[in-house]
């Protein structure tokens, strides 16, 4: 669940995902609007898939903000309006069925982890460009959550402490310098400057500039575009090079709508700066690569959920 949809699926190992619905996220909602909301998008994935409730094993929920994954509430998710708030016993009372939830870049960390490009790796950092940058680890094959369960908050790391206000309220984040939020506020800075950009019949005038439109742009060459999208695979590169000499990792995993959209562009010029940047010394240097599950690595992420705290095969 997102601040603008929610995304459920009906999902197994063996067979794969055999539904899918999308809906809006309610506008303005109350935390009970939500819960209505995800028990509706629940029961409609059950009624297209055909499915019945004894059949179900759990319902997994990823939710952009802090929470603790073993008592199942959310401290804060301020994109959803949410503080404070018991959502698994909630959800669990409306639908009759055991309830899980995490993080989202973890769950979709532990899709890509078991199902994706880090499956034969144990030690691995997760890393979700888009919005924002949210990140995630993993040690010896076990995801790390941290002593408060907010390990992993890679885009909170400060890179310049006179850069610009991060939506956390600090000055100078990794995200608030290399997101597509970052990228987007650059290239509308440009647009007051008068510089020549087909961004802006690109995605529309007045219209938010999307991560798809980005990529448009980037096809004709735009100088503008490439420039500020350069700028921000640099500090990506950098940033990345300095966790991967504190925490020697194995592979290194790019996601993210961002990365889904731009990832053959920005990929290959992220690895050169990180390149640069690494410590000689590592002996192997970890591997960068690209997710291919997108959206549907939350979805597989519930499957290994549930593995983990219910012990349940699904």
């Amino acid at each position: 669940m997102g601040g603008t949809k929610i995304l459920a699926a009906a999902i197994s190992s063996g067979t794969g995902i055999t539904a899918r619905v999308k809906e809006p996220t309610p506008k303005d909602a109350k935390p009970l609007d939500l819960i209505r909301a995800l028990t509706s998008i629940v029961e409609s994935t059950i009624k297209k898939a055909k499915l019945q409730k004894q059949n179900i094993k759990a319902v997994c929920l990823g939710i952009p903000g802090w929470l603790n994954p073993f008592t199942g509430k959310v401290n804060a998710a301020p994109n959803l309006g949410l503080k404070n708030f018991s959502l698994k016993s909630r959800l669990e009372r409306n639908l009759g069925l055991p309830v899980l939830i995490e993080n989202d870049v973890n769950l979709g960390a532990l899709g890509i982890k078991e199902f994706g490009e880090g499956i034969s790796s144990k030690n691995i950092l997760v890393v979700f460009v888009g919005t924002g940058i949210g990140g995630a680890l993993f040690f010896d094959g076990k995801i790390y959550r941290g002593s408060s369960y907010i390990a992993g908050e890679i885009g909170h790391i400060i890179i310049d402490k006179n850069g610009p206000v991060c939506g956390c309220g600090n000055k100078g984040c990794f995200e608030a310098i290399a997101s597509r939020t970052a990228i987007v506020r650059n290239i509308q800075k440009d647009i007051r400057a008068k510089k020549k950009t087909v961004i802006t019949k690109i995605s529309g005038k007045n219209k938010p500039i999307k991560s798809k439109a980005l990529a448009a742009a980037i096809k004709t060459k735009d100088k503008v575009v490439m420039k500020r999208v350069g700028e921000a695979c640099e500090t990506i590169g950098v940033t990345l090079a300095g966790i991967a000499n504190l925490l020697n990792v194995d592979e290194i995993i790019l996601g993210g709508g961002l990365i889904e959209a731009l990832g053959n562009y920005m990929t290959p010029r992220i690895r050169v700066t990180f390149d640069k940047n690494i410590l000689k010394q590592t002996s192997k240097a970890p591997k960068i690569v690209q997710s291919k599950l997108g959206d549907d690595s939350a979805l597989y992420g519930g499957i290994v959920l549930a593995e983990e705290f219910l012990k349940a095969k699904v």
